[in-house]
């Protein structure tokens, strides 16, 4: 059985309703050894935290997502800040910016981001950051405030991606990569030092193939494993084992 660790999910969704204790509390039996269930507000980063503690595999992430940047109400950020001392939240996220999409402005965005790259200096909390089409915002700002990390659902460059690796920074890869014309991503999966590869989902999005158009979880991880295996000449297995090991190292579990 491989070794599973998936290193971002999205536990508190709403697809998860009907059958979340159930699918939670089996996993384990499927490989599936540790999970980072991300919060996109405080409500989702307090209902992540509640889901870490029922289920001692799965630790949290707290932060706020770029496209919720326009709904901070007063207190979010100090709630936030109360919420990254809980023993269960490991790390800052999901954060970053959203540039695919422009519900959000992108000065506001930009605020939030740094507001909480600086609570993660402060705190020495590692960092997960989405960056959707706004590479050059993202490289820039994590030169400047150089946190511990990953950048999560990686969809940059090959040469973007050795200047995260400058930083010492994590590359997230999950269910892109089994994707047709995945270029990218699994061109990123050939480059990235393996001792700064996680795998991950996205659960409930990003579902790989073969299974796409169902909802994703953390049992799908061998799917984006054989892929990236492949493209490095390594075993599935190997791949798995290694991520897993880089998970704990990052996030301090």
């Amino acid at each position: 059985m491989m070794r599973i660790f998936d290193s971002h999910a999205h536990y508190d969704d709403p697809r998860f309703d009907e059958d979340r204790e159930n699918l939670l509390s089996t996993l384990p039996s499927r490989g599936v050894e540790g999970i980072i269930t991300c919060g996109t507000n405080v409500a989702t980063s307090e209902a992540s935290l509640a889901i870490a503690e029922k289920y001692p595999y799965i630790k949290a992430a707290c932060g706020i997502y770029p496209g919720e940047a326009l709904k901070i109400a007063p207190g979010d950020f100090a709630r936030l800040a109360e919420l990254l001392k809980d023993e269960n939240c490991v790390a800052l996220g999901e954060i970053g910016l959203e540039y695919h999409y422009d519900d959000v402005p992108r000065e506001i965005q930009l605020d939030c981001f740094e507001k909480q790259l600086k609570m993660a200096a402060y705190t020495g909390k590692p960092v997960i950051i989405h960056d959707r089409e706004a590479h050059d915002d993202t490289l820039r700002l994590l030169k400047k405030y150089q946190p511990r990390g990953v950048l999560h659902c990686y969809s940059g460059s090959v040469e973007m991606l050795k200047e995260i690796v400058k930083l010492e920074m994590y590359i997230g890869l999950g269910g892109a990569v089994t994707f047709k014309n995945a270029k990218k991503p699994v061109e990123a999966a050939k480059a990235v030092p393996l001792d700064l590869l996680l795998l991950e989902t996205d659960a409930p999005y990003m579902t790989p193939v073969p299974h796409r158009g169902k909802r994703n979880d953390s049992s799908y991880i061998p799917y984006a494993a054989e892929v990236i295996a492949e493209a490095r000449g390594l075993d599935a297995e190997t791949v798995c084992a290694v991520t897993a090991e880089n998970a704990k190292r990052l996030f301090g579990i």
